[in-house]
């Protein structure tokens, strides 16, 4: 999955994006991305969709505005 919050705040990291990255980053998920301006986690189902669901609850309630998604399946033996 990729995934930004808004609104952005290029001298300090808002709460939301704060929450956001919590969230990844104790999810039990094959490997994460942090960055300034998108992130990315990898895993299983379960624990990609586990890890949207808190995502999207958290960053809301520390105050993002926007947060936009993307999420691909792929398939065994693709990368």
């Amino acid at each position: 999955m990729e995934f930004t919050t808004e609104p952005f705040d290029l001298d300090e990291a808002p709460a939301h994006a704060v929450a956001a990255r919590d969230v990844i980053e104790a999810a039990a998920l094959d490997a994460v991305d942090v960055g300034p301006f998108g992130n990315t986690a990898e895993g299983g189902a379960d624990a990609v969709l586990t890890a949207v669901d808190a995502l999207l609850r958290r960053s809301l309630a520390a105050g993002a505005t926007r947060i936009s998604l993307q999420v691909n399946v792929v398939g065994e033996g693709e990368a």
